[in-house]
């Protein structure tokens, strides 16, 4: 009998220490977990420390000192636990990345998220760049069938040039509960992009800006709320001119039409289709511009990391019986200059890298540096 009462004791003590003992083998679990994600071994080897009730902060640098103290609180113990669950629900809480089309369009309204009622500050709109380019046959006849919008004598341009681009945009309104055809909110944007080629190296005329396009928008955008997939529409009104006298004057007035896709927080498109305002055939200074510029266009987006992106513009005049296009390779590397501007490269080909070549075909190559972009 008595060794059965002692047997049933040693069972039950035995029973309680497996139950106050597991939730601290399950919290313990937690925190080895925790150490092994850590990348740096110096680092991970003193959360392991840490633990364990190995770390000796004794004889360690401040730096270490603080390190080991930070794994210990993560060790089994009331306090470690509490530190390492608020630490988890400060994780799960956070908020996710937010995607390129999201922080260019606002779409979540979160531009500014100490004042999130209030409308964007100024913006980027296209990338702003500054780079020395080459062509590898400058226009220096420009033509147009327009009467008097053709250059007779030839004009001495270099190849090799200076090229830089300046692009902002900012809310002018918003409305964020629209439920309308499947929309969710609408902004309207006034936006402004300005392309200088500047022959900065052609001493021998002056370094003269051989042409600077003009291109003021409203823009108005739906958004679809979609996380994913197909998440914006534009509509937007376009002007472009390079405000220029004959016969080098070049102009015209677009309506269009864009749609917004995103998948991930890494690849993006953006492609539009416009209808050109007719003009009156008097002032009308290039009525064949839609046949070499084109009737759409389209940009791929891809961020590998915070760091750079790779975007792609393919244009089309959509005629298959003279197809003309361009195509623009954009590069913003990962070398940085300073905390504004980074390595830019950009390749172009095709008809229309600035308006005044609207109807030439040429090939360019430049770098230079990317200033502040999303």
């Amino acid at each position: 009998m008595q060794t059965a009462l002692r047997t049933t004791r040693q069972t039950l003590f035995f029973l309680w220490l497996c139950a106050a003992f597991t939730p601290l083998a399950h919290a313990a679990d937690d925190a080895l977990q925790r150490c092994a994600a850590i990348g740096n071994d110096s680092e991970r080897l003193q959360c392991y420390d840490g633990i364990a009730g190995h770390a000796s902060t004794g004889n360690m640098p401040a730096g270490n000192q603080s390190a080991a103290s930070n794994a210990a609180d993560t060790a089994p113990g009331d306090e470690g636990f509490s530190k390492l669950i608020t630490i988890q629900n400060d994780q799960d809480t956070a908020p996710p990345k937010r995607s390129y089309l999201t922080t260019a369009w606002n779409l979540d309204g979160l531009g500014d998220p100490e004042h999130p009622n209030q409308l964007t500050p100024l913006h980027p709109y296209r990338q702003n760049y500054l780079i020395v380019r080459e062509s590898n046959h400058p226009n220096t006849l420009p033509s147009s069938p327009a009467p008097g919008h053709s250059t007779t004598v030839p004009m001495g341009w270099d190849n090799l040039e200076t090229k830089f681009q300046l692009s902002v945009k900012a809310e002018i309104m918003r409305y964020r509960q629209l439920h309308l055809l499947g929309f969710k909110d609408f902004r309207l944007w006034g936006a402004y992009t300005q392309q200088s080629n500047w022959q900065s190296f052609n001493t021998r005329n002056s370094a003269p800006f051989r042409n600077t396009n003009y291109e003021p928008e409203l823009i108005a955008t739906f958004g679809t709320g979609h996380d994913n997939g197909f998440k914006l529409v534009n509509i937007g009104l376009v002007h472009q001119s390079n405000g220029q006298s004959l016969p080098q004057s070049r102009s015209w007035n677009r309506v269009y039409l864009q749609g917004g896709w995103e998948w991930g927080s890494n690849f993006s498109l953006l492609a539009r289709g416009w209808w050109r305002i007719p003009e009156n055939v008097q002032k009308d200074d290039n009525p064949d511009i839609q046949n070499y510029i084109g009737r759409a266009d389209a940009v791929l987006r891809w961020d590998p990391n915070k760091n750079q992106s790779v975007s792609l513009l393919l244009r089309n005049n959509l005629n298959l019986g003279q197809n003309r296009g361009f195509t623009q390779l954009d590069w913003s590397t990962p070398v940085q200059f300073g905390n504004s501007a980074k390595l830019f490269v950009q390749f172009t080909d095709g008809f229309g890298e600035s308006l005044i070549d609207y109807n030439y075909r040429q090939r360019t190559f430049g770098m230079g540096i990317a200033f502040r972009d999303w």
